[in-house]
């Protein structure tokens, strides 16, 4: 499962700026129960997801951006650089009483499968994955309530489906990758600064119906 949480609404480094680049080096293979709790924090998934699609950012922006203060925020921040999924970025500091932070991984992945066998790995990775996807609820409802504010065309482009097969879990399998594959290649065509072109969210979820 990866954790790659990229909220709506975020606002680049300065204004009128373009999003720095993601980190490009990932965090996979998650494995750290300790790690693993780290990242099972609301907030602090809201703030690692800004820092990985929007670039560095400052305690004071970032506090903005999240509605909380900034003391807060710098505690979060403090917790997610104790297990690198944060580091600082003093370059962009204009004086000593600034503090900005970058994300150290364009994302985190973790195998619950793999994680099954060690019950503290694997009860850390079942509350990340809860908070993941309260996450994901939360962007969908904050997209429902500002659909009204969109132009038509993004309106008819966007879309929320789902679908139903019997397979087996080989050809689970195979609709996994491919679905991560199709994600891929609309990653790689990302580009902040063509015309018209404005920050995207998709989420793709495959798994045996309870």
């Amino acid at each position: 499962m990866d954790d790659d949480s990229r909220p709506t609404g975020a606002s680049p480094t300065e204004p009128g700026a373009r999003p720095e680049a993601a980190p490009i080096r990932p965090a996979e293979g998650l494995r750290d129960p300790k790690s693993l709790r780290a990242l099972a924090h609301p907030l602090r998934l809201q703030l690692l997801g800004i820092l990985r699609s929007d670039g560095a950012h400052s305690v004071g922006q970032l506090a903005e951006l999240v509605d909380e203060a900034p003391g807060t925020v710098s505690y979060h921040l403090g917790t997610l650089a104790k297990f690198g999924f944060v580091v600082e970025a003093p370059e962009h500091a204009r004086d000593g009483r600034e503090r900005w932070w970058r994300a150290a991984h364009s994302h985190t992945s973790f195998e619950p499968a793999e994680l099954r066998a060690n019950p503290e790995q694997y009860g850390a990775a079942r509350a990340l994955q809860q908070v993941i996807l309260q996450s994901y609820m939360g962007e969908l409802l904050a997209a429902l309530d500002a659909e009204p504010t969109l132009e038509r065309e993004w309106v008819a482009a966007s879309n929320s489906s789902d679908s139903f097969a019997y397979l087996t879990a080989p050809q689970l399998a195979e609709l996994t990758a491919e679905l991560g594959a199709l994600s891929r290649k609309w990653e790689a065509a990302s580009d902040a600064s063509r015309d018209g072109a404005r920050a995207v969210r998709w989420m793709y979820h495959a798994f045996p119906r309870a």
